[in-house]
């Protein structure tokens, strides 16, 4: 299928006010399984599956495209495996488009003892330590120039990961948007290694980019699978603007023209704190082209989102809505609260009376808690369902709020009610 059967084109702009800026911005991106109206909240699916949730309860809830993980899936249970079984939407049974990531955010967390989160809270004496690994851990992942040697979580076999090696990897996974493969950072690495981490992805970009276009003229009888390039460089404004010019300038040495070549569009990765995540997707809406779609990895917190659209993030993901859900953790509008506490024992109301989920129509509090308290498997599902669609609702309101100039008045709504007027702090990580 060739380049042109994917692409993204703006319909809506916000609207500047002499406080906010203006690079928020809504569109479409048409893929071969479909279009992704944008701002968009993509549903993780991390082994092929939105824990607990089944494809079509996904769709059902809003959901307009799933992400799945290289690195999960080439342990378990093999890229060949989903590529005979007709790639990743007809494994898992999901018709929409797809997205995997590269599987280079898992092998450095994991390979750090991190697990799914990249920890900042070490010693004042540790910071700035680029070999640091998680309080008791041994660190299993090991960075080069041509790649990454580590051992896998499930069972210590080594393998290694190179910018070819993922490229084959997701060409085999299928998904319609891919990401190339890079060195994630966190904010206790030393500006010398970002520096060094940041020309390494750099390298590593090229070489995806000209694999991507390898393959794709390989398995020209398959769909298209757009790329995107990750923007590193942590808290640095001059690095993160560095690395977006570098990668926006790349083209593939196979590169025929069409379209103007180089990457598809643009994702915005690595640690960062949060009180900059804006800043720093500013940054990067300022250098990357217009007519490419820019995602945020890892981010669904109210507070995240609007900040991200607002500074010009077009989709993003998050494994939060899922995983704080099996713990009995639900978003309500007025701010998170825990089902299993004894204080809803009793509470035979929905979640949120104005909530339109499968879960808020059919069951209340009181009988989730119950099931929570029990151990039943359903309580996952339902407490899942709900959280993954008050975030997919979150962003389709905040698109239609961008379309229709009122975008600041529901994010000062949305915000005060949800947090009570007083805003989050602490660090997000990004894929």
């Amino acid at each position: 299928m060739p380049r042109s059967d994917f692409s993204f084109h703006v319909t809506a702009r916000l609207t500047e006010t002499t406080t906010s800026p203006a690079a928020g911005r809504a569109g479409v991106i048409d893929t071969p399984h479909g279009p992704i109206r944008t701002p968009a909240f993509i549903p993780v699916g991390t082994q092929a599956a939105v824990k607990a949730v089944l494809p079509e309860a996904v769709a059902e809830l809003g959901g307009q495209a799933v992400l799945a993980n290289a690195y999960h899936l080439y342990l378990q249970p093999g890229a060949d495996i989903v590529d005979e079984a007709g790639g990743l939407g007809r494994f898992m049974n999901w018709p929409g488009p797809t997205f995997t990531d590269s599987g280079g955010f898992q092998v450095m967390s994991l390979g750090s003892g991190f697990k799914k989160v990249i920890s900042m809270d070490l010693p004042a004496e540790r910071q700035g330590a680029d070999d640091a690994v998680a309080p008791g851990k041994e660190r299993l992942a090991d960075v080069d120039e041509d790649g990454v040697w580590f051992r896998s979580h499930l069972n210590g076999d080594r393998h290694r990961f190179t910018p070819e090696v993922s490229m084959g990897i997701q060409h085999q996974l299928g998904a319609d948007i891919t990401f190339a493969f890079d060195e994630l950072t966190t904010l206790m690495n030393s500006r010398g290694y970002q520096e060094e981490s940041l020309e390494r992805t750099r390298r590593w970009a090229q070489r995806c980019l000209d694999e991507h276009a390898r393959l794709t003229t390989q398995r020209s009888g398959k769909p298209y699978q757009a790329l995107f390039g990750v923007i590193q460089g942590a808290q640095y404004e001059d690095l993160r603007r560095k690395a977006c010019r570098d990668l926006a300038a790349m083209t593939s040495g196979m590169d025929d023209g069409e379209d103007g070549g180089g990457f598809d569009g643009y994702g915005i990765g690595g640690a960062l704190e949060k009180e900059n995540l804006g800043t720093i997707v500013g940054w990067c809406a300022d250098e990357l082209p217009e007519d490419r779609p820019r995602h945020l990895l890892g981010i669904s917190e109210p507070d995240d989102v609007f900040t991200a659209i607002e500074n010009g993030a077009d989709t993003f993901d998050c494994v939060s809505p899922t995983r704080v859900a099996r713990t009995s953790a639900v978003y309500t509008r007025d701010g998170r609260i825990n089902l299993a506490g004894a204080r809803y024992k009793r509470q035979f109301t929905p979640i949120d009376e104005t909530c339109d989920c499968y879960t808020c129509a059919h069951y209340t509090v009181a009988y989730l808690r119950h099931l929570f308290k029990a151990k039943e498997m359903n309580a996952a599902t339902l407490a899942s369902i709900h959280n993954e669609r008050f975030v997919v609702r979150m962003v389709d309101d905040a698109r239609r709020a961008l379309e229709d100039g009122t975008f600041f008045d529901l994010k000062a709504d949305v915000l005060g009610r949800y947090y009570g007027r007083t805003a989050a702090r602490g660090t997000t990580t990004v894929g």
